[in-house]
């Protein structure tokens, strides 16, 4: 792997808060909501294939994730408890929704506003 990859360290579930916590080799630490990796998931489900095709996900609030798999030294397999369990964390992709998280997030308001979607309250 190129050394220009982040190296992921650490893989922490906190299923009470919804928090997926992971560690990388450069120090940097990101906590990830469930939510937030649910519907920023790298499946073909979400991203659809291809430019402008993205399937805006709603009523993911509540999502957790029952269970973990890591797939070689490059990725996770995260199984969500709505039963989503396709597409591969990539530790870059992971690193890049936690370097990101803050205008990823707010993109995904603005879209989900834009559809009509109230988002509800824990």
């Amino acid at each position: 792997m190129a050394d220009s990859q982040p190296q992921l360290v650490g893989v922490k579930l906190h299923k009470v808060s919804r928090i997926l916590e992971v560690e990388y080799e450069d120090g940097n630490v990101f906590e990830l909501p469930c939510e937030y990796l649910r519907v920023f998931s790298p499946s073909a489900d979400v991203q659809g294939h291809g430019p402008g095709q993205e399937v805006l996900q709603v009523g993911k609030e509540h999502v957790n994730i029952d269970n973990i798999e890591p797939v070689g030294n490059y990725a996770l397999k995260l199984i969500f408890d709505d039963g989503h369990n396709t597409g591969l964390y990539t530790w870059a992709y992971l690193y890049e929704l936690g370097k990101e998280q803050d205008n990823y997030w707010m993109n995904y308001l603005d879209r989900l506003k834009e559809a009509g979607h109230i988002r509800s309250n824990d």
